[in-house]
């Protein structure tokens, strides 16, 4: 049985959610920080999904909340963490939730997202991640997605 794979030229806009069961874990600061088989991905076109996972899948204190805000236009407001490893290692504003999310992503409530590329490692089904090309955009590359991917030089206008 062939690896079915998705091209994000083929998800939505506006994007969509999608509940997923894949085993992820995260790893900062050489420890693991969240784990969980419950999550969410939005899809958006050009873009890799960008995982969601429960808050409650972190680690204590490993979640810090920190100044600032973002809008989404799909989404609604974003409020940023730190992320804090237990040997105190910090990964500043790399992770974000909704606390307040659109009717359409109410789902995303209590939910977190991670840059990738600000963690030492993270797994989906035990495949390590790559990191959505560029520093703005959140998306988790796996070998069931395929491009071209936007966020690299050249390709905020698409």
């Amino acid at each position: 049985m062939g690896t079915t794979t998705e091209s994000v030229w083929d998800y939505p806009r506006p994007p969509a959610l999608d509940p997923v069961t894949e085993d992820i874990e995260v790893t900062f600061g050489g420890e693991v920080i969240a784990r969980t088989d419950r999550a969410f991905r939005v899809l958006e076109t050009s873009h890799p999904p960008t995982y969601y996972l429960p808050m409650g899948s972190f680690t204590e204190g490993s979640l810090v909340p920190c100044s600032g805000s973002s809008l989404c236009e799909w989404k609604g407001r974003a409020q940023y963490f730190d992320i804090v490893a237990p040997n105190g290692a910090i990964a500043p504003r790399a992770a974000w939730c909704y606390p307040d999310p659109t009717p359409t992503f109410a789902e995303l409530r209590d939910h977190v997202a991670l840059y990738p590329a600000l963690m030492d490692r993270i797994t989906v089904d035990g495949e390590e991640v790559l990191a959505q090309p560029g520093d703005f955009y959140g998306g988790w590359i796996t070998s069931k997605v395929t491009g071209p991917f936007k966020g690299g030089p050249g390709t905020f206008g698409w």
